[in-house]
């Protein structure tokens, strides 16, 4: 297993061992593992899975992976980024958020030849630069390769949902708030009781409803879409802290700070000196 080092350490991995899908090292990641030849199986949220060439695996936090078992002709390469970085390269409406909902439920994507072919390309585009963190724009450069090989999965994931069907409540639900989401009102509403009012549903049951589908809360959603505009607005040098604040509807600036400081592992004006050019 590869792995990068210095202040990214752990962020990258790469391998072709199949029983390395669920170590330890991989729970803060979002695991994507390609089958290219032979078959093997897993069980994943107390499913059993079987999976044979050109078969993607996409799952994140993969902890709730196991019983693995592969067959003596099996082949697979995998890589794995922190699920935090991956989340925040992306826009706030952006496919992945509805897309892992889907996943939690079927981590299996079946690719054709050609879709297999280019995503093995972005595995080795990325195993052959993750150890070059001595670059000064090795995160910006990482960070593009991953978005490649992620645009290339959604494609892939939106093909196979386009053939499937949601009808029943809780799939109409879990639609709804993401639909919701989608349209940027987490600019100013981040409370769960809001989009429960929104959806005609007690806080409870929209709680238990997106943490039954998707595994994840309610709050981590919210927080997925609102990040970006955070980050939009704090790249935005014309713009105060204070009129930041105001904009995303914080009560007072020790909050707004107290937000940043959780989802960006900054404080806001640290944040902003880190956006500076290094002498």
């Amino acid at each position: 297993m590869q792995s990068n080092g210095n202040d990214m350490k752990d962020v990258f991995l790469y391998s072709t061992d199949f029983y390395g899908m669920n170590v330890r090292e991989l729970n803060h990641t979002c695991m994507h593992l390609l089958c290219t030849s032979g078959e093997g199986s897993f069980v994943f949220n107390e499913h059993c899975y079987h999976i044979t060439k050109n078969d993607l695996v996409v799952i994140p936090m993969p902890n709730k992976v196991k019983n693995l078992a592969a067959h003596a002709d099996m082949k697979v390469e995998w890589f794995a980024a922190d699920y935090k970085f991956l989340q925040n390269l992306l826009p706030s409406n952006n496919y992945s958020n509805g897309g892992s909902i889907s996943l939690n439920q079927d981590p299996v994507i079946k690719l054709t030849d050609e879709q297999a072919k280019h995503l093995l390309e972005d595995f080795h585009r990325l195993r052959n630069r993750m150890n070059d963190h001595d670059l000064q724009f090795y995160r910006e450069l990482m960070g593009s390769l991953c978005l490649t090989m992620m645009y290339d999965i959604f494609e892939a994931h939106a093909q196979r949902e386009a053939t499937g069907s949601h009808t029943d409540r809780t799939a109409y639900i879990v639609k709804q708030l993401m639909a919701l989401l989608a349209t940027g009102i987490s600019r100013t509403e981040r409370e769960v009781n809001y989009y429960a009012k929104r959806l005609n549903v007690s806080p409870k049951y929209l709680s238990a409803t997106i943490k039954r589908v998707t595994g994840h809360s309610v709050t981590s959603y919210i927080d997925r879409y609102t990040i970006p505009i955070l980050k939009n607005y704090l790249n935005d040098e014309r713009l105060s802290l204070t009129q930041i604040a105001e904009a995303l509807n914080f009560t007072t600036l020790s909050y707004f700070s107290r937000y940043c400081t959780k989802h960006l592992g900054k404080s806001p004006s640290e944040y902003r000196l880190s956006l500076q050019p290094k002498h």
